[in-house]
C-alpha cells in the first residue's frame, strides 16, 4: 500500500508513561498549545535520544517533565506513530516512584504536573482533554491491566 504520508517525519521512537503514586494517583502534565487555541492534559514523554534505549527513554522523559523516578516500568504496548513512518510510540507504567524537582526544556517551561485519580484522569480522556492520542491510550491500558504481571526494574534500579 503506499502511503500519502510525506516520508520525512521523524523515525525516532517515542516513550509515553503513566507514572502512578503510591495512592495509584496519575501524573499528569497540562499545557496552553496556541496553535489549538486551548489548554490540554498529557502524560510525561517524548522521543528517544541517540544511543537510548526505550526503556531509558521512559525513565528519562519520566524524570524531566515529572521530576519522578520510578523503580518499576510495565510495558503496556506500542503503536505506530503514522502509516509513513516506522517509528513506534512505547507506553509504560510506571510504579515505585521518587519525586523530586521537574527537569523541563526551555520548551517545556509552562508543563504544570498534576495528579489525579485514575477514574479522573480516563474520563478526562473521554471528554476530549487529550490533544494526542498516546495519552489516552496508555491510560485506557494501565487501568484495564491491574496485576503485577510483567514490571521490570527501570534503568539503575
Amino acid at each position: 500500500m503506499e502511503s500519502a504520508v510525506p516520508q520525512e517525519l521523524p523515525n525516532r521512537d517515542a516513550a509515553v508513561v503513566v507514572a502512578r503514586d503510591a495512592q495509584g494517583r496519575v501524573a499528569l502534565l497540562q499545557a496552553w498549545f496556541d496553535d489549538h487555541d486551548g489548554e490540554y492534559l498529557f502524560l510525561p514523554g517524548g522521543r528517544m535520544e541517540p544511543g537510548e534505549s526505550i526503556l531509558e527513554c521512559a525513565a528519562r522523559e519520566l524524570k524531566e517533565e515529572s521530576g519522578a523516578t520510578a523503580v518499576e516500568l510495565r510495558p503496556l504496548g506500542d503503536f505506530a506513530i503514522t502509516l509513513g513512518s516506522t517509528a513506534r510510540v512505547h507506553l509504560y507504567e510506571a510504579r515505585g516512584l521518587t519525586l523530586g524537582p521537574q527537569e523541563l526544556t526551555a520548551s517545556e517551561t509552562d508543563f504544570q504536573l498534576t495528579w489525579w485519580t485514575m477514574a479522573d484522569a480516563v474520563d478526562a480522556a473521554v471528554n476530549g482533554r487529550f490533544l494526542l492520542p498516546a495519552g489516552p491510550l496508555a491510560l485506557f491500558m494501565a487501568s484495564r491491566q491491574e496485576s503485577d504481571a510483567g514490571w521490570v526494574p527501570a534503568p539503575g534500579h
